[in-house]
């Protein structure tokens, strides 16, 4: 293998260090950070009647979203979700670009939080560069120790929300000042925690180029009509440095002065003079310093801006074309029965599974008995009383030696029953009968279909 080779397979990284930078998509993505961060930090300390608004406590299998409560018979509403929300990353991506990796991705977010820190306690981009090239003292450990301590702290309290997301936060923190951490939540914070403090405090932008899947496939999703952040070449070519006063035009050159401001401010490190790249997030840093410097130029801003190559070269863009309708009409559609299933969704399941040892037997009375096994699952939080009955053959009666059958909060309850019908009711060898659960209230109700065998008429 050549030198050359492989010093492009293993170069060492070089450390990115972004310009902070003001602006209206600065400010924007401030916002996000604040909000998301905010929520997360916040919501469980946020009390619900009586317990955590949001919940997930695996022990129980119950998981609370402030007024409701989910169960793990819940899990299809879980994956219409899930479903939904990879579909409308599909849908954003396609219509904006990186919408979610410049504003909304926990990379970013976190990451966001850690430049501040380090901008607070070492100073602009030019004093990191230096205080990083410089000999090591006491004055550079003591800045460095107390950066380092802080993202670990900071670290640590995202681990510890993290976990109390699964064990409430208030008891979590009884535990955690007496040292009385079970091992798992122990394992989960200092995980969390660890991966924090690498991820946004160490390798930030390798996790954007590297790691993260949706840099390589984002491609498949953009088209000559979707809004990106691009750089007018038409405009801006042939770059060079001039005076203000100085007209552009009469010394053969375009808008762009060659500051390069727009490299210094770009998280990931690229210039996006270059053409679009996999490894911008669409954080529109470059956008707001290149307006900046556009003004003090006096020229007009949108050397860089959002918008599509289509715009570029001058053609007309489609905002509504084939896959944002398709993208949109699904998402729409998946929404829509995520909120009617919400809406609709009963706290109460039966399962009905029928004995297979003995297809029938015959009582003393001479009814034709089936015997079955119902699972009864309470998903509501407060004990239930039910009342059982079943139909669909004349005179059919169903017994049972819980009655009414009660079943806790949360429960799973096996009941056996016997049903029995009169052999010249019967019509068919196999009978469709429904049995049918309601609550002693006739709040709820539920119904289940089940065959009923008997002799050959």
């Amino acid at each position: 293998m050549s030198a050359s080779v492989e010093a492009s397979l293993f170069e060492k990284r070089q450390k990115v260090y972004p310009r902070e930078v003001h602006g209206r998509f600065a400010l924007l993505r401030v916002s996000a950070v604040l909000g998301l961060l905010g929520l997360y930090y916040a919501l469980p300390w946020v009390a619900w009647s009586g317990r955590q608004a949001v919940l997930l406590d695996l022990p129980a299998r119950k998981f609370y979203l402030f007024g409701l409560t989910l169960w793990p018979q819940d899990f299809p509403l879980l994956t219409l979700l899930l479903i939904s929300a990879a579909l409308s990353l599909f849908f954003f991506t396609a219509l904006a670009g990186r919408l979610w990796c410049g504003y909304a991705c926990p990379q970013t977010v976190w990451t966001e939080v850690f430049l501040w820190i380090e901008r607070h306690l070492e100073g602009s981009r030019t004093r990191q560069m230096r205080l990083d090239q410089g000999p090591l003292n006491v004055r550079k450990f003591r800045i460095k120790a107390t950066k380092h301590t802080v993202w670990l702290l900071f670290s640590l309290w995202t681990g510890f929300t993290f976990v109390a997301y699964f064990t409430p936060a208030r008891e979590l923190a009884a535990k955690t000042l007496a040292l009385q951490l079970g091992p798992w939540e122990s394992f989960w914070l200092l995980f969390y925690s660890f991966a924090t403090y690498g991820n946004a405090g160490w390798m930030r932008e390798q996790v954007c180029k590297y790691m993260c899947p949706y840099a390589r496939f984002q491609s498949a999703m953009f088209d000559a009509d979707t809004l990106v952040i691009s750089y007018d070449k038409k405009r801006g070519e042939p770059r060079g440095a001039r005076r203000p006063e100085v007209n552009p035009a009469q010394q053969g050159l375009g808008d762009c002065i060659n500051c390069t401001l727009c490299v210094q401010v770009c998280p990931t490190g690229i210039d996006i003079r270059d053409g679009l790249q996999y490894e911008c997030i669409g954080c529109s840093a470059c956008i707001d310093v290149c307006n900046d410097v556009m003004d003090k130029m006096n020229y007009a801003k949108g050397l860089i801006r959002y918008t599509t190559p289509n715009a570029l070269e001058g053609k007309a863009t489609r905002v509504l074309r084939p896959r944002i309708i398709i993208y949109g009409t699904i998402l729409l559609g998946l929404l829509a029965i995520l909120l009617f299933a919400l809406a609709n969704r009963t706290p109460l399941a039966l399962d009905v599974i029928r004995d297979r040892n003995q297809l029938y037997r015959e009582t003393r009375e001479g009814l034709i008995e089936n015997v079955y096994t119902l699972k009864v699952m309470n998903m509501d939080d407060k004990t239930r009383s039910y009342i059982l009955d079943v139909t669909g053959i004349d005179g059919i009666t169903v017994h049972t030696d819980q009655d009414p059958i009660r079943a806790t909060g949360g429960e799973v309850l096996s009941v056996p029953v016997r049903v029995r019908a009169a052999e010249f009711n019967l019509t068919a060898r196999s009978s469709a009968i429904e049995f049918i659960l309601t609550t002693a209230d006739e709040e709820l109700s539920v119904t289940e279909t089940a065959r009923f065998l008997g002799p050959t008429p």
